[in-house]
């Protein structure tokens, strides 16, 4: 094994150890029994050449029956120890796998595709329980093998013992050759089975836009090319094995040959007796096998091998957004709801134009401001930093003048509800998604929500009501529903900072003014961001702020805004235009 994969083993294993050490002794007892039973036999066998006993007969038969029942027990503990040692290290890793990807902040998973993440933690976790548990148990059998057999074979005959174990040296040159070509196209098999789980992830979630657009033929020759990709991948491989194995085991079945050859003739000769023969022939035969399965214990290292490299790139990503050493402590009901930037600049990776630009706001405790601009002025971007949903620096914004990079991440996130752009629902009941952010509430309180969200009547409308399932990502409801339901669910939690990331835009214009008009009125302590296109929505705000190339240009109430007159000006009249035209 190659010493860089040690010390990561040694950390899978380690919580199991007592479990991983019941296995090892256990194959410790069954190779010593192992080489007990071909001296019985060498001594039964020598003794009955000399005086044949029917009584010695069945107390040897029954001294190795015996014997043979044991090592059975015995190696039936070893197996369910290191097999179960590796399920348990494949429930800890998918464990910790899924763990961490909740720490990561969203941005992780635009760069690392889902089907890639799954594939790792699926089919590479389930490679590493088979080197922890088949490989771990194949090589500690075969070091034990080897040193317990191979002293018994040298105090019986070292001629016949060293001619037998001859072809060794090239068995293991010939797995050396193979060990490197194997773990390349290991890789290549794993890559390419993420490649492919990326297209089926892709093309389920995307389903109604394939046949929108009928792509059907085209998704189908994509799929048909990744998964001829993989067959080619998994038959290059399975070539090289065919290869190795065959090579392996046929060249450790040339030591019974040899012994056969030399051992005749020192039979002959006088310098071997026949029950030792029978002995060296049980040992070669005991070496064969491991020697023969090393083949199949080097391939499960490899996939092993660079399954762990797969499984420790999630695991060594450190979340680029994290709690600060001291991090200050917030009880979101404290929190009176000040919202405040300075000098707020923020640019993504690998761009070269900022996406917000000196940004300077204030937001005051149970205002509903409004944040509108043309599409790509950073509106987004903005609603995303407060949360900390994206590594703004130290030092620009604030809530209740705390620095939000130095307030708990959870104290922070429990402050504000925010409803992104797309309108998230998860494949369960009306009811469980407006309660995910709080699942013991009660009914009344999810119905107040619906009611605040202006969903209430329509829900009331479906044969199942609240117990409704509403399908993967909310199929079965409108875009307006979706927007609406995701909205209760932020409104249900009650949190003193309320964004509103164009939550709105499938609903039409009288429906969101109202539901602003609910927020105003009827929730006076909670400070709303309402980021929208729709003009007439953000006019009724107490205050309007207007973004532009990533920064505020303009700020005041509509009609201060319509007097200046500037950006407002044009998107008010565009959406005037629009009333008209409609």
């Amino acid at each position: 094994m190659a010493r860089s994969k040690l010390p990561i083993l040694g950390s899978y294993l380690r919580p199991h150890w007592k479990a991983a050490l019941t296995g090892v002794l256990s194959l410790l007892v069954v190779n010593l029994l192992g080489i007990s039973i071909p001296l019985v036999l060498r001594n039964g066998v020598d003794k009955l050449q000399a005086n044949f006993s029917y009584g010695d007969v069945v107390r040897y038969s029954l001294i190795i029956m015996a014997l043979a029942s044991g090592m059975w027990v015995v190696r039936m503990v070893s197996r369910i120890s290191l097999f179960g040692v590796g399920r348990q290290v494949e429930f800890d890793l998918k464990q910790r796998i899924f763990n961490h990807l909740l720490t990561m902040e969203p941005a992780y998973f635009v760069t690392n595709t889902p089907g890639d993440l799954i594939s790792r933690a699926t089919s590479d976790v389930d490679n590493v329980r088979r080197l922890l548990g088949f490989a771990v148990l194949s090589l500690v059998n075969t070091i034990f093998a080897y040193a317990f057999t191979l002293p018994v074979m040298l105090s019986i005959s070292v001629q016949l013992t060293l001619a037998s174990l001859a072809i060794y040296p090239a068995m293991f040159f010939l797995v050396h050759l193979f060990s490197d070509r194997l773990r390349q196209q290991q890789l290549d098999v794993q890559q390419r089975t993420s490649n492919l789980s990326d297209l089926i992830q892709e093309d389920i979630s995307g389903m109604a836009l394939i046949k929108i657009y009928a792509q059907e033929e085209n998704e189908r020759e994509a799929f048909r090319e990744r998964n001829q990709s993989l067959l080619e991948g998994n038959l290059t491989l399975a070539r090289t094995r065919t290869t190795l194995f065959p090579l392996l085991g046929g060249m450790a079945s040339v030591s019974l040959l040899v012994v056969l050859w030399f051992g005749s003739g020192a039979i002959a000769d006088g310098r071997l007796s026949v029950g030792d023969f029978i002995a060296l022939l049980l040992y070669v035969e005991r070496l064969v096998f491991p020697t023969a399965l090393l083949g199949f214990t080097i391939t499960a290292y490899q996939r092993g091998e660079v399954s762990i490299d797969r499984v420790e790139f999630i695991l060594q990503e450190e979340p680029k957004v994290q709690d600060a050493p001291n991090a200050v402590r917030l009880n979101p009901q404290d929190v009176r709801g000040w919202v405040s930037a300075h000098h707020l600049t923020f640019s993504y990776p690998d761009s070269r134009t900022p996406a917000l630009q000196d940004v300077e706001f204030t937001l005051k405790p149970g205002e509903t401001v409004a944040l509108v601009g043309p599409i790509g002025s950073g509106k987004s971007t903005l609603a995303n930093a407060l949360p900390r949903l994206l590594d703004v620096a130290p030092g620009q914004l604030f809530v209740d003048g705390y620095d939000i990079t130095q307030i708990r991440l959870r104290d922070l996130r429990s402050a504000i509800a925010y409803v992104p752009q797309e309108s998230f629902l998860f494949s369960t009941t009306i009811k469980n998604n407006v309660r995910y952010g709080d699942p013991r509430a009660e009914q009344d309180e999810v119905e107040l929500a619906a009611k605040q969200a202006q969903i209430h009547p329509e829900i009331l409308n479906f044969p199942q009501q609240y117990k409704t399932i509403v399908g993967e990502r909310g199929i079965t409801l409108s875009g307006g529903q979706r927007q609406r339901t995701a909205l209760s669910r932020a409104l249900l939690v009650d949190a003193p900072i309320l964004i509103l990331d164009d939550a709105l835009s499938s609903v039409d214009n009288q429906t969101a003014t109202q539901i602003l008009q609910n927020l105003k009125t009827g929730t006076q302590r909670k400070t709303v961001l309402f980021i929208t296109h729709q003009m007439a929505a953000a006019a009724i705000a107490d205050r309007i702020l207007v973004m532009d190339q990533g920064r505020i240009v303009q700020q005041g109430t509509h009609d201060e805004l319509l007097a200046q007159g500037g950006l407002y000006q044009v998107l008010w009249e565009q959406h005037t235009l629009e009333q008209v035209l409609q």
